[in-house]
């Protein structure tokens, strides 16, 4: 017989459990007859006591089983199924940009997002910055999508590793959740579900990154590529730089436009792009869809400057219900701020370069306008945010503000901006830049 305080007792006392133990009590976190208390009592076991590599493994796996495994048959979709994971930050906009590029060079992405909490961005908050958007079809309309634009950007459905949802929510305010175990069972439960030949994972590393130091970065992306691996998917991972925003903007709406005006050749900053290619060259590979590095980037810069992408993309949006014509006419439909004004550097601060950012200040700082959440059932002001930051290394000067901060409350617009010039610091001399990729891990 099953007890869940027997598997709490032994974890507890650093002993490892068993596929059975595990199993039993994943399905109990399911049906609901382990309760909230023994979820939060084994999660703090775990996060003190870790777990073995096989029982990440039979985590992952029990999870995942949880509730549907979508299947792909290769008579409708003939190519590979695929998709990406970021472990979050500001202005990480690439899911919008790699799932179209990806398709458009004959991979299907059926990619399962979230939305943001604390200082990163949600995927899923972003995209409901476009009118009509439907993030929540049933499974039917997802995969009539996938199949017809080749990538469909929705949220976590009810049926898809039902067990993460409930056991995430207890460790989210239990603080277990920055557990490496947990961490992984839960990304790649949700991932695996979809069914997926290969997956690329974009691991943060920085002051504004989730995992509190570089190391911990790296043990979560070794993890995460050896799990995925043993589970028959083609894992990769590669270790990104979160000590500024990836992107020149940080909000909703700002971040789509953003996403078109890369798409479409418009714009493309130049930190955002090298981890979007570098992210769907991995996707290519995995999938197969590419033999080497160079074919790979080629692909994507085809995919790119042919327009391909950026109709791959448009059609996605329509498909789910939003505008026809968000592509060409994102303005039309994109929500702007009342106030935008430039933010400028102090006087003391002119002719110094900018030599840091407290990233994870200037998430909060979106939070602040209300762009971001405190807590899970927030709303959101989708249109606010700052944009046209400027990277690291920029030598300050009069007529060159630091941002423009985008926002439709007086009082809240100010404290942002204070908010952003307390976020930076600044140097006599130019800084020694920090890579925007640290490492790639492969199997």
């Amino acid at each position: 017989m099953f007890l869940a305080q027997d598997s709490i007792r032994k974890k507890r006392d650093a002993l490892p459990l068993t596929q059975e133990e595990i199993h039993h009590f994943v399905n109990g976190i399911c049906d609901e007859s382990v309760s909230e208390g023994q979820i939060a009592a084994l999660a703090m076991a775990i996060y003190f006591n870790g777990m073995t590599a096989n029982e990440t493994l039979n985590l992952t796996k029990a999870m995942r089983d949880s509730g549907d495994v979508l299947s792909w048959p290769k008579s409708e979709f003939d190519g590979p199924i695929l998709d990406k994971h970021s472990t979050g930050g500001v202005g990480d906009v690439v899911s919008l940009m790699l799932g179209p590029i990806i398709a458009a060079c004959g991979g299907y992405v059926p990619m399962i997002s979230g939305r943001g909490l604390g200082h990163t961005g949600g995927t899923l908050d972003k995209l409901d910055s476009i009118p009509g958007y439907c993030s929540t079809p049933d499974n039917a309309t997802f995969k009539k999508v996938v199949k017809q634009a080749g990538v469909a950007i929705i949220g976590q459905t009810s049926n898809l590793a039902p067990a993460d949802r409930r056991f995430y929510a207890t460790r989210d305010i239990t603080a277990t959740v920055e557990s490496i175990p947990l961490i992984t069972a839960s990304i790649l439960s949700k991932k695996l579900a979809e069914g997926l030949d290969g997956l690329v994972m974009d691991v943060k590393s920085g002051n504004g990154a989730f995992m509190p130091s570089h190391e911990k970065s790296l043990e979560l992306a070794r993890k995460i590529v050896e799990v995925g691996g043993q589970l028959g998917v083609s894992t990769s991972a590669l270790v990104t730089d979160m000590n500024e925003p990836l992107a020149s903007a940080a909000g909703n709406a700002l971040e789509v436009t953003l996403a078109v005006d890369y798409l479409t050749g418009k714009h493309r900053d130049t930190r955002l792009h090298e981890v979007t290619e570098s992210l769907a060259v991995e996707s290519l590979l995995s999938g197969g869809l590419a033999k080497e590095r160079e074919e790979a980037r080629l692909r994507v810069s085809k995919a790119l400057d042919s327009g391909s992408a950026a109709e791959r993309f448009g059609e996605m949006v329509r498909l789910l219900n939003g505008p026809a014509d968000f592509i060409e006419r994102p303005a039309h439909y994109l929500s702007a701020a009342t106030i935008n004004e430039p933010i400028y550097p102090a006087d003391e601060q002119l002719g110094m370069y900018l030599s840091e950012y407290n990233t994870q200040s200037i998430g909060m700082a979106v939070v602040q306008l209300g762009g971001g959440r405190r807590k899970a059932d927030d709303n959101l002001d989708l249109s606010v945010g700052f944009k046209h930051i400027i990277p690291l290394g920029t030598q300050l000067n009069k007529q060159q503000p630091v941002a423009w901060v985008c926002g439709n409350d007086r009082d809240k617009v100010d404290t942002a901006r204070e908010m952003f010039l307390s976020a930076i610091t600044c140097a006599e001399a130019a800084p020694i830049l920090n890579p925007v990729i640290y490492e790639r891990l492969a199997r």
